[in-house]
């Protein structure tokens, strides 16, 4: 499983500002705009959105060890998927520069290359169940599947093999991420975004495009 791992990644490779209140001053500080040669003073600061997430609430012990194992495990993999994401965009980008069949063949080697050297020893500490969230994440992060990626960067057949070869330790290269009809998914999102939140992990958007809003008020309905 570890070493499928690698291939995955492997084969991926490739203001607001802010014053001290002085309570005898206001010290909040204004933009102004030229408006038909008049001044207009903007007391308005624009921020980015910010989500509201609510206190964690579980049915049970059990379901509240479920959530802290898989964060966890999710912590531990987000990473690897973020830096997935990144790799195939610049891999994407430099290939489109590289004219010759033959130099697009010896770049996609160096990075394949640098990403086994630096990255293999620790993918091959996963276990299965962090390997399959690898998996759902990469979906997440590049709106491809891994079994996709391969098959777009090798061949059908090394694709196949990958995936048969993953089955056997429950990992199936073909996983997607569906947090609007997955639980668990859903339950990997919430994680995400509150470790975004909290400053644990870097955030890195979805290019899945759904709202996190809706999944929350369609998963904790009821609860």
């Amino acid at each position: 499983m570890s070493l499928r791992l690698t291939y995955v990644l492997f084969f991926i490779a490739l203001s607001a500002w802010s014053q001290e209140s002085n309570p005898e001053q206001d010290t909040i500080q204004k933009e102004y705009f030229i408006v038909m040669g008049d001044s207009v003073v903007r007391e308005v600061i624009d921020l980015d959105e910010v989500l509201i997430l609510g206190k964690l609430k579980f049915k049970s012990d059990q379901d509240r060890r479920r959530y802290l194992i898989l964060r966890r495990k999710t912590r531990k993999v987000y990473p690897y998927a973020k830096l997935a994401s990144e790799r195939l965009l610049e891999l994407e980008f430099r290939l489109d520069q590289i004219k010759t069949k033959r130099d697009r063949k010896k770049y996609t080697k160096i990075v394949q290359n640098y990403i086994e050297d630096q990255f293999s020893t620790d993918l091959k500490k996963l276990t299965h169940t962090e390997g399959q969230i690898l998996v759902k994440l990469i979906h997440r992060q590049t709106g491809v599947t891994a079994f996709s990626l391969i098959k777009d960067l090798k061949s059908g057949w090394r694709a196949f093999w990958y995936n048969s070869t993953a089955s056997l330790f429950d990992i199936s290269l073909k996983e997607e991420y569906h947090p609007e009809s997955n639980q668990e998914d859903y339950l990997i999102e919430d994680i995400l975004q509150r470790s975004f939140q909290s400053k644990i992990l870097e955030p890195q958007p979805s290019v899945l495009g759904f709202d996190f809003h809706a999944l929350t008020n369609k998963w904790t309905a009821g609860r």
